[in-house]
């Protein structure tokens, strides 16, 4: 058994000026979901979508330096940066870990970029905390990345409901080889690979590149490519493999469901987040709905961390357990024991 422990030295985010209301949403839907049903059901008050200059490589680096200035860990110490940034970004074919290196003053790291569309962060996590533990020169990693996948969402594709919600913004956390306290003590992730082209853009690759005439279309392809064959197998698996997630866990940190004091969740429809707190013996006092903010991809476990921690939601004691999944399809946990 390895005495190795990671911990979490802390996190930063950075979110856009600009923000998309719930009657936006629904105008832009031509009325098909109402301003009401765009609160009550989609669970979204409103979101975060970029600006002008807010791109997918410079909302990680803000977060980044955000990150860097609440920790206090001087950007020379990161040994590797795990970017968690989509592929959507300023230019493709860049790797966005080394724009990012290079612009906060990590000179002594190596960076690589790693995808799990929105289960990336609890991944990139998993894949930190095993390279900490295996490689003796590695001490300080940081996870970061931005995302506006909200850019490619046809409102009047009405299959397209259940990512009304994506929206824009950027989040970092730094991970320490013995660190000490907040300790990531176990993580699951599970995936299902015969959903993995049932959900992406469909124009401007390989497959359907773009073309004179699809240009404008091409960039509101974001799409279920096989709506029934998804939703049929999600309704099936998705919950039974969360809580296989969430379970095994917490048997790698040798904790139970009770103990679970804070639920890290991504941004889902009002319901499924209720239904999952419930399952869990949970309380809208143990979590934060990020019904103000969307659902910023791979970055909302930083984001939900983040204000945890301002809201003393998460504090010395507390069992913290990540979840996220991503199209493709993946589902993931972790548990955290913070303090």
């Amino acid at each position: 058994m390895s005495k190795v422990n990671v911990g979490i030295v802390g996190v930063g985010t950075y979110l856009p000026n600009r923000i998309m209301t719930a009657k936006e949403i629904s105008d832009a839907t031509n009325g098909v979901w109402s301003e009401e049903a765009v609160k009550a059901k989609l669970g979204i008050n409103q979101k975060y979508i970029p600006g002008d200059d807010d791109g997918t490589q410079e909302m990680g680096v803000r977060a980044a330096l955000n990150c860097l200035k609440n920790t206090g860990v001087d950007p020379k110490e990161i040994d590797v940066i795990l970017c968690i940034g989509e592929e959507w970004k300023e230019y493709p074919l860049t790797t966005s870990a080394l724009y990012i290196q290079d612009k906060i003053g990590a000179v002594n790291a190596w960076g690589i970029d790693v995808q799990n569309r929105c289960c990336t962060c609890v991944s990139a996590m998993e894949i930190a905390k095993d390279m900490l533990i295996a490689d003796d020169e590695i001490n300080t990693i940081m996870v970061v990345g931005g995302y506006r996948n909200c850019d490619y969402v046809d409102y009047t594709d009405k299959d397209m409901s259940m990512m009304y919600n994506l929206g824009a913004g950027g989040g970092a956390i730094i991970l320490k080889k013995n660190y000490g306290k907040n300790l990531l003590l176990g993580s699951k992730i599970i995936a299902d690979g015969s959903l993995s082209r049932t959900a992406g853009v469909e124009i401007g690759g390989i497959a359907h590149p773009f073309t004179k005439d699809n240009v404008e279309q091409g960039y509101k392809s974001l799409r279920l490519m096989d709506a029934k064959k998804m939703k049929d197998r999600l309704n099936e698996v998705s919950m039974p493999n969360w809580f296989k997630c969430i379970d095994e866990s917490l048997k790698k940190a040798g904790l139970e469901r009770k103990d679970i004091t804070y639920l890290d969740i991504l941004h889902i429809k009002r319901s499924g987040h209720l239904g999952m707190l419930k399952d869990l013996g949970l309380t809208e006092e143990n979590t934060i709905y990020l019904q103000d903010y969307g659902h910023i991809g791979q970055i909302d476990q930083i984001l939900s961390l983040e204000l945890a921690l301002k809201e003393n939601k998460v504090k010395d004691g507390s069992v913290v357990c990540m979840i996220a999944a991503g199209i493709g399809y993946v589902w993931s946990a972790n548990i955290i024991r913070w303090g």
